[in-house]
């Protein structure tokens, strides 16, 4: 029987559109190096959560694995980005290089909050469904406009986070791709950039929260008293004043006001929440045109990071430092040191070049030699050739003479062979004797 052909798993012509709708768009690496614990292990998978679908999420990192090796590797296979976690004696440190010629940005984990940790503390568990199967959009907040009187690192560490993920392109980018929201945060206060993640979620609009509930049931709870998904409406007279209660009103049995998140307020709040449709959305009843209410859920990892320092070129290949956290120097001493990187950047340079002319140098006296050995070769073989052929004629000259004189002796040898043999009786076998058997 024919092996039966699995094709629901194998599709060949989504495969194909979304390797040609990733094109051009940034690869990550986020790896761990070092002795982590168990936290920074899962914010490593969290960060490739986030990243998704343009970063390797099944990487295994071994233990004898080396940050060169990353390095060395990752521009093979198109990768543009590294982010590489690690524990210091202070915190957990988080670098960001830019393949293949950097810069190296290099910040302090001052505080972090997991997946997990973000969906126990929400009001409401969201499960993950098609959201990570398109890049997320990139929001960068609180950062201060260029100008004379602007850091000049505060725009290199937009422009960094900014090519981590895929450029915008409002004219080829469908609407329903829009799924989740990466909200980069400047904090002038404290000098630190705060990393959210989020999933956008559409609500319907004009629609009371108490129209919800009873169309959608009560969310289920843990205790035993309210394990029904059905709403209660024992201490109601009638259902309309359930859903035409004031907002504000006390219900009936309760010894308080009731709160905002039972309140009548429709899921959009005021009008300017409301956004009309430009084409269809995942969901539900979202139809181009419809006036629906967008919702941000964070999901996680959320993050604090204050930068150290920002310098030129790749780990082992540092240049100059740009920024520094913590080390001021003078102009005298940032020329010096600036001196001392292009110095030695021009022996390299040197080296280099001796390295490939020493290396082109060998290469032409070895084919040099392996010419001159096929050309003694050749004329070795061609004067073999004309002393076998000398060889050659003087053999032939003498043979003729030997011919000449034995033709008489070779001729009269087989007639007297044969007169001998008929001279001579032949010589047979003896016949033997047939015994017959018969009866007796």
């Amino acid at each position: 029987m024919a092996r039966r052909r699995k094709n629901r798993t194998h599709l060949k012509s989504a495969g194909v559109a979304a390797r040609h709708a990733n094109d051009g768009a940034p690869k990550s690496f986020i790896i761990k190096h070092g002795q982590v614990g168990s936290s920074v292990t899962q914010l490593v998978r969290d960060l490739r959560k986030v990243m998704e679908p343009n970063t390797a999420s099944r990487l295994k990192e071994r233990n004898r694995n080396k940050l060169k090796d990353y390095l060395t590797m990752a521009p093979t296979l198109g990768v543009t980005h590294l982010l590489a976690l690690t524990v210091t004696d202070v915190a957990p440190s988080l670098r960001m290089v830019r393949l293949p010629a950097g810069p190296t940005l290099s910040f302090r984990v001052e505080r972090y909050s997991l997946m997990k940790d973000i969906l126990k503390t929400s009001r409401s568990s969201r499960s993950m469904g098609m959201e990570y199967l398109t890049a997320p959009l990139v929001v960068l907040a609180s950062f201060p406009p260029p100008s004379p009187e602007t850091p000049p690192h505060l725009p290199l560490l937009m422009k960094s986070f900014q090519s981590l993920f895929p450029p915008l392109s409002p004219n080829s980018m469908s609407l329903s791709n829009c799924r989740r929201i990466v909200l980069i945060a400047y904090n002038p206060d404290r000098g630190t950039v705060d990393f959210r993640h989020y999933v956008i979620t559409v609500k319907p609009y004009g629609v009371s929260k108490r129209v919800r509930r009873v169309l959608e049931g009560a969310p289920k709870k843990s205790s035993a008293n309210h394990s029904s998904g059905f709403l209660d409406l024992g201490n109601e007279k009638d259902v309309a004043d359930f859903l035409l209660r004031k907002r504000g009103e006390p219900a009936p049995g309760s010894d308080g006001y009731e709160s905002a998140a039972s309140s009548a307020s429709s899921a959009a709040g005021d009008d300017g929440d409301a956004v009309s449709l430009a084409d269809d959305y995942v969901g539900r009843n979202n139809k181009k045109g419809q006036k629906k209410a967008v919702r941000l859920s964070e999901v996680g990892p959320r993050m604090e990071l204050r930068l150290i320092k920002i310098s030129e070129g790749v780990p082992g290949r540092e240049g100059a430092v740009l920024y520094h956290e913590f080390v001021k120097k003078s102009k005298a001493e940032a020329a010096a040191l600036k001196a001392s990187h292009v110095a030695k950047e021009r022996l390299r340079k040197q080296r280099r070049e001796e390295q490939e002319s020493n290396v082109q140098r060998k290469n032409a006296e070895k084919e040099q030699g392996s010419r001159r050995n096929q050309e003694e070769a050749a004329s070795d073989a061609e004067a073999d050739e004309s002393g076998q052929e000398a060889h050659d004629e003087w053999d032939e000259d003498e043979e003729i003479s030997e011919v000449g004189g034995s033709d008489d002796e070779h001729s009269e040898g087989p007639w007297s062979d044969e007169e001998e043999s008929e001279d001579e009786p032949e010589e047979r076998p003896p016949t033997k004797k047939v015994r017959l058997r018969g009866k007796r």
